[in-house]
Parts: structure tokens; C-alpha cells; sequence
């Protein structure tokens, strides 16, 4: 097996021979590249990177592909999957077959997962020291492991990631958004100013209108982000009054 300088040194050429996204730019293009070389790198089908915070998820910033979007949202949407436990655990927590011995573990991700035809699910958290930044979730079609030499690579990916987000950061500046993050942190004052809306609608917790929020936007088929932004559009009202 290859060295770890020398595995780096691979991934880094791969990531830069992606082209750029022409949607996105700064560091969420960057992001992109990453998980469009990990597809092709490793035998997968998807990756995605999310930034969670500890006041909770701050939206998708990349992924490879369409797909790969809609099944990552599916974590924010459902509330559980195998990255909101290596965010909160600060390690890799695999699911090799989501749909077999594992998957009462993520019951309703774990269905909804297999729905977009995806049978294996590996989340690496992204950190810094004891801070978490988010995760990476590679996903494959197949109900198999990584090898050896694959999750190797999938480390040198998530450190590439890893260190992309904290130079976008330092670029930044302390308190300002990294460039191309606009849209992820618009989604995430979304959700939380709906889930206050829907707290005073009907008259419950901040957790059971985070809840009801969920199911609504499980059940019709739509991202949490989209129902947010219906809601505080007002054209979405949980007490009954929806236009």
C-alpha cells in the first residue's frame, strides 16, 4: 500500500483535475471537485458535504451529482442517517448494507436510502481537533464494504475536505461566510425562523415543530429547506390555513 504523503499528493491531483463547478464558486466549488473525484477514485456512486453546527445542520455545501444532493437532504429531512452519528460521535460510522442488519438503526432513512437505490452508506466526520465542521457521505449501490486500500483514499478525501473548509474560513475572515456558502447558510436561517413560525402555529415545542416539520416534508415528497422557505413565504401554514 501506497504512503500517506504519496496517497494525498494522488487525491489532490485527481481533485484538481475536476473541472469547476460553473453553479458554484470559492470553496463550495472546491468541495465539489472533491466529491466528483471521490466517485471517480473509489468504487462509489455519490458523495455529498453538509456542515453541521452544534445548533444543527447548516445545509449541503457539495456533492457529485443531483442525486447525491437529494439523497444527502435526506438526513436533514428525516432527522437520523449514519452522518448525523459520525458528526455526533467525531467518527466514521460505516453502514457496508443500510437495509439489512443495521437499519433499525436509521429506520426511516434507511428506507427512504433504499427507495433512491442506494445500499451502502459511509460517513467520515470532518473536525478540527474536538470541533466538528460537518461530514462526508460517500454512498454506493452496491451492499458492500470499502477494501482497504479504498478507505484509505476515502481518508485522504476527507481530509482534503477537511482542510478546504478551515482555508475557506481563514479566507473569510472570523465571522464571515466562506465564499459559496451563501445558499447553505440562507437554508439554514430558513429552517430555524419556520420552525419558530410553526412552534407559535400550533402552539408546541421547538422539537415537536421541528418533528412536524419533518414529516410534512417527508411525507410530500420535498427537502426540509424547501418546506422552511414555504413557510416563511408564508404559503404553508400548519394550523390548516395553506394557500
Amino acid at each position: 500500500m501506497m504512503s500517506e504523503e504519496s496517497r494525498a499528493i494522488l487525491v489532490q491531483s485527481h481533485i484538481d483535475s475536476e473541472t469547476p463547478s460553473a453553479s458554484t464558486s470559492g470553496t463550495a466549488s472546491t468541495l465539489m471537485q472533491i466529491c466528483k473525484a471521490v466517485v471517480r477514485v473509489l468504487p462509489a456512486s455519490g458523495a455529498a458535504v453538509s456542515l453541521i453546527t452544534k445548533a444543527g445542520p447548516a445545509g449541503i455545501v457539495a456533492s457529485s451529482d443531483a442525486r447525491a444532493e437529494s439523497i444527502e437532504e435526506l438526513q436533514f429531512t428525516l432527522g437520523e442517517s449514519p452522518g448525523w452519528d459520525a458528526y455526533e460521535a467525531r467518527t466514521p460510522v460505516f453502514a457496508p448494507d443500510i437495509a439489512g442488519s443495521q437499519s433499525n438503526l436509521w429506520p426511516a432513512y434507511a428506507s427512504a436510502a433504499t427507495e433512491q437505490g442506494v445500499r451502502a452508506v459511509f460517513a467520515f466526520p470532518l473536525t478540527f481537533g474536538t470541533a466538528g465542521l460537518g461530514v462526508l457521505d460517500i454512498y454506493r449501490d452496491q451492499a458492500t464494504d470499502l477494501d482497504e486500500e479504498a478507505m484509505a483514499f476515502a481518508h485522504a478525501f476527507c481530509r482534503a475536505a477537511t482542510a478546504e473548509l478551515l482555508d475557506g474560513q481563514e479566507q473569510a475572515g472570523s465571522g464571515s461566510t466562506p465564499f459559496g456558502f451563501e445558499d447553505a447558510l440562507d437554508s439554514q436561517f430558513a429552517i430555524y425562523q419556520a420552525q419558530g413560525m410553526v412552534m407559535i402555529q400550533l402552539g408546541v415545542s421547538l422539537q415537536e415543530s421541528m418533528s412536524r416539520m419533518r414529516a410534512y416534508a417527508y411525507s410530500n415528497d420535498l427537502g426540509l429547506g424547501q418546506v422552511a422557505r414555504n413557510v416563511v413565504a408564508r404559503t404553508l401554514d400548519f394550523s390548516g390555513d395553506q394557500r
